[in-house]
């Protein structure tokens, strides 16, 4: 029991960190270029969606799945009261954010599939340690 305990808080502490660092990452850049070219992606991604640059969808990015993903991952290190909410919270959001992008921009790549995976993995273990936290 304290093995499944200890190994979904230590996924999810690393599955939010490289969450939150490549997104904060990744939100920069679209804010820094909101054309896309620093990612290698061009504004016609987005000819689907309301967006006609990157700079929403880049400040989005950068504090939901950035910011928001490596606080939760401090507060999971720090063992805080609700963190297995939080890591609920955050498998919700980047599963959402998952889910709109790809009906928006009307593609489905790995990359997706990967993040969707993670978002999945998160949810999985903030209900694991939900469960056994609370017996």
């Amino acid at each position: 029991m304290k093995t499944l305990v200890k190994t979904s808080r230590i996924m999810s502490i690393f599955l939010l960190f490289l969450t939150g660092i490549n997104a904060i990452i990744a939100g920069l850049l679209f804010i820094i270029d909101p054309s896309g070219q620093k990612m290698g992606m061009s504004t016609s991604y987005l000819s689907h969606s309301p967006f006609s640059t990157f700079i929403i969808p880049g400040i989005i990015l950068f504090v939901v799945n950035g910011l928001l993903n490596i606080v939760v991952a401090i507060y999971c290190l720090n063992k805080y009261k609700y963190y297995p909410i939080l890591i609920i919270i955050q498998g919700l959001m980047l599963s959402g954010w998952i889910i709109i992008q790809v009906l928006l921009v009307k593609d489905f790549n790995t990359l997706h599939l990967i993040m969707l995976s993670i978002g999945a993995i998160l949810l999985a273990n903030g209900f694991i340690l939900k469960v056994k936290l609370n017996n």
